[in-house]
């Protein structure tokens, strides 16, 4: 319904006034939410427009039907990513941690896991293996502080080894939440994908059926056009 005065549309659920830009025509509707509109407002049509946040509920209750047809109830998950396609917001994030958003105790593990796991501990704990060895039974022979069998080095090795394990196993819990939610997205992005291919699916399959009314609605009035110029000869 337009309003000659001043070009904004009426819509045909709020009956309120709406700009063109916010106009959602009968034709570019999903045949499907058309249902669903036309079992509340059976009289809709394709004289009719819709405002673009009418459309958003409407579109929103038809994926939520469509999901717990094929999965029954919906998961936060599911209900996320139906969301997302009616606001249309991407549902990519930013999987990498912030360093100021890290605690002094994270950053701590995080260096501890990464240098734990590489070749200059392993070098460095050797050389000071090494050096402890040489102290304790060359340079010190007449009063070592630690003689063989290195109960003091024994002692320290285990504390480090105490210690160390669960810093690092702070840092792999860190890391194990990143790969969670990493897939998380990837499940997210799959099923808004294929919610997305489908609802295009489906609108070409409206737009074909209505060219091809069209389309032998003008051969039908073409055919009457020549049977009457053969009336007339």
């Amino acid at each position: 319904m337009v309003d000659k005065k001043d070009t904004n549309i009426i819509c045909y659920i709020t009956k309120k006034t709406i700009k063109p830009i916010d106009a959602i025509p009968y034709e570019l509707i999903n045949p499907k939410i058309i249902e669903l509109i036309k079992k509340k407002y059976p009289e809709y049509n394709n004289t009719h427009y819709i405002s673009r946040e009418e459309y958003k509920k409407y579109r929103y209750e038809y994926l939520e039907t469509l999901l717990k047809k094929e999965k029954g109830e919906l998961s936060k998950i599911d209900k996320q990513v139906v969301k997302s396609m009616i606001e249309q917001e991407s549902l990519v994030k930013e999987l990498s941690v912030d360093e100021v958003g890290l605690t002094r105790g994270q950053r701590i593990a995080d260096k501890v896991a990464e240098f734990g796991g590489s070749w200059g501990f392993i070098i460095s704990f050797f050389i000071v293996l090494f050096i402890w060895i040489i102290i304790n039974t060359t340079l010190m022979m007449t009063r070592p502080y630690d003689p063989y069998p290195f109960i003091l080095l024994n002692l320290i090795l285990s504390c480090l080894a105490a210690i160390q394990a669960p810093i690092i196993m702070m840092s792999q819990n860190r890391k194990e939440q990143k790969d969670r939610l990493r897939s998380e997205n990837d499940y997210k992005i799959n099923l808004k994908a294929e919610l997305e291919i489908r609802h295009i699916h489906e609108k070409l399959d409206h737009l074909t059926r209505d060219q091809w009314q069209r389309l032998l609605e003008i051969q039908k009035l073409q055919l009457d056009i020549i049977e009457d110029t053969r009336k007339k000869k």
